[in-house]
């Protein structure tokens, strides 16, 4: 490297280099700092603005480096020293009223414009100042007709995506009125790119995660959690190997190969040494499940996890809490910590096991390029990586050891989803959603899958970290707006069943139908929508597993003990859903009678129990009696 790439100023002095180019000399422009970064306290410059690919920094470790660049080269050649211009404005500025850009926000603003420079240099347009509101209106309603050739194939762009370039557009506009090319007038003078890509003024739900099936999620814990627990001695097979190699270094890798298959076969291994490093690769997936699943965390904040990243807190009664470290770069936070319960634990420490030969590989590249050239930028990218738990190895890139991309992740999530034998299109982001759905679930009161984990989310948190003030000072505040979002669609769901067709038992469902069958009450409400919101935001609803309860608290023994007691309950809603239940209390209860031995006080209970039973089956219009053997 020469030494005009190392950085001789402190980047504080590097920072007060101008907003924009237009007062610049060319040679003075061309010698801009685009980027740089510290190796080992001295900073070496990537990119200058003369550079056609800027090298960016701050991007998340699952980002791949063909994915934390700007290429100048595929922005057409007329527009490449304004494009240059905006960027480097926009890097040191932001847009106005915003803050400075991360990379990822500056490289999905290049990536979806374009599409915008191309249609321009199509129309044998060369600069930004022949542009006007009919050329772009052209170029809304040419979006509006392209056809997907990947993804959805032969599908029109969505709203989010159309939305996202047109977006796109206003910001060059707004950005070029820094260079000296500007855009004369905005795209759209008297609309929106929201309404423009069909999207109006209601925040819309499409491109919302879809949420994993529960028979599909299930399948895959399971598998995961089967992995995991037989992770130990999957590990001491590696360790064996592992010593295989050293000991016969010498000899040429197919005797190597011999000697670990015919060690694997003595040892108990069924299937060979193929099958075997699958089953290694595996236990990693299996291991970002669990964790995926049960703290709630974002790709990126799993990249971003670390030996070590284990803690644990006591309450005053004794109850332990496990919790997962790792820093967030969707929010200004950084720092966060997740709960999770001792399956985590368990995947955490088979990971800083498994991760322990990859990690000392980072160690043995960092040696090796400090010995070659002690300023080499690729030292400082290795460190970000040396102590995460989720590596992989790039065989393209000369065996190189970095932290797994989103998209290696959701390749290794689809495979081992189709080993399952699952064809849900499964991938990284839905664990969070799904876990936010479970933690909903499980506040509601029906959840029916790590009860007791999820159930700690439903606590007052702040009392967790009462004990705990440096380690609780960091909460991932997102999660919990997601849970909530959760569970008011839920609620939601509920309210919408309940307007229905289908009968309602139990006092308040009663009464609920009653309320619906006058007119005047639902001609305050200006649409269904309207009034579904309406009624699931002001009304507490939870289940109990047997009805949906509206009070205030769950202190009535109706919930727990007395279940039967919700038939005549002003709090109560009891539809469909629950009919199965009543109906097998009811032929529990006509078995009772034949009893001898419940006395008179336990015969008049069963004779009151089966009538409640009896009373909301014939509500929600079933026969009791026709199911009984």
């Amino acid at each position: 490297m020469s030494e005009s790439n190392v950085a001789t100023r402190p980047w504080a002095s590097i920072e007060l280099q101008p907003g924009d180019v237009r007062e610049l000399s060319q040679s003075d422009r061309e010698a801009l700092i685009v980027s740089a970064i510290p190796v080992d306290g001295h900073w070496v410059i990537l990119s200058r603005y003369r550079d056609n690919i800027w090298q960016l920094v701050g991007q998340t470790n699952n980002v791949p480096d063909n994915m934390s660049n700007l290429d100048f080269n595929r922005v057409p050649p007329e527009f490449l020293a304004v494009m240059k211009s905006i960027f480097y404005r926009y890097l040191r500025r932001g847009r106005a009223g915003q803050k400075r850009p991360a990379a990822n926000t500056l490289r999905n603003l290049f990536e979806n414009l374009l599409p915008f420079l191309r249609y321009l240099a199509a129309l044998k347009l060369g600069n930004f100042g022949t542009v006007t509101p009919m050329i772009c209106a052209h170029y809304v309603a040419e979006c509006r007709e392209v056809r997907q050739v990947r993804r959805n194939r032969g599908q029109a762009l969505s709203p989010a995506a159309l939305e996202r370039r047109f977006t796109s557009v206003e910001a060059l506009y707004e950005l070029s009125q820094y260079t000296l090319d500007p855009i004369p007038r905005h795209p759209w003078p008297d609309t929106s790119a929201r309404k423009l890509a069909g999207r109006g003024s209601v925040i819309s739900k499409e491109g919302k995660t879809p949420l994993m099936p529960d028979e599909a999620f299930c399948t895959l814990f399971e598998r995961a959690n089967e992995q995991v627990q037989s992770g130990k001695r999957l590990l001491d097979l590696r360790d064996a190997l592992d010593r295989v190699s050293v000991e016969r270094k010498e000899q040429v890798t197919r005797t190597v190969q011999d000697h670990k298959v015919r060690l694997l076969t003595a040892l108990g291994w069924e299937g060979g040494l193929e099958t075997f490093n699958q089953a290694i690769k595996d236990l990693r997936t299996a291991s970002y499940i669990i964790l995926a699943s049960t703290s709630g965390c974002r790709n990126h904040e799993l990249a971003n996890v670390k030996s070590g990243a284990h803690h644990r807190t006591e309450d005053d009664e004794g109850t332990v809490f496990h919790w997962l470290r790792s820093k967030s770069e969707k929010t200004d936070t950084g720092v966060h910590d997740w709960m999770i319960p001792e399956l985590a634990v368990r995947a955490l420490r088979l990971m800083e096991r498994w991760v322990e030969p990859y990690q000392a590989m980072i160690v043995a590249e960092i040696s090796e390029r400090r010995q070659l050239n002690p300023r080499d930028p690729q030292i400082a990218k290795a460190q970000k990586h040396q102590h995460a738990l989720f590596l992989g190895v790039a065989a393209t890139k000369g065996n190189q050891v970095r932290t797994l991309s989103g998209v290696a992740w959701n390749t290794c999530l689809k495979e081992f989803a189709k080993r399952c034998g699952l064809d849900w299109d499964l991938a990284s982001h839905q664990f969070r959603r799904k876990f936010a759905n479970y933690a909903a679930h499980s506040q509601f009161g029906d959840l029916r899958y790590l009860r007791e984990h999820f159930a700690h989310w439903s606590m007052d948190m702040t009392l967790g970290y009462a004990m705990d003030q440096d380690w609780g000072q960091h909460l991932d505040i997102e999660l919990y707006e997601d849970i909530q979002s959760e569970l008011e669609d839920i609620k939601s769901e509920v309210v919408n069943t309940w307007l229905g067709s289908t009968p309602l038992a139990g006092g308040y469902g009663r009464s609920f139908k009653r309320w619906r069958r006058d007119p005047t009450n639902l001609a305050i409400f200006k649409n269904h929508a309207s009034m579904v919101t309406s009624i699931a935001e002001s009304t507490a609803i939870r289940s109990n597993g047997h009805a949906w309860c509206t009070a205030d608290d769950d202190r009535c023994v109706g919930n727990t003990m007395e279940r039967t007691r919700c038939g005549d309950c002003n709090n109560a809603v009891i539809g469909s859903a629950h009919a199965g239940i009543y109906q097998r209390l009811y032929s529990n209860l006509k078995g009772l009678l034949d009893c001898n031995d419940i006395g008179d006080g336990g015969r008049q209970r069963v004779m009151r129990d089966l009538d409640r039973c009896r009373d909301v089956l014939m509500q929600l219009g079933y026969d009791p009696e026709m199911f009984i053997e």
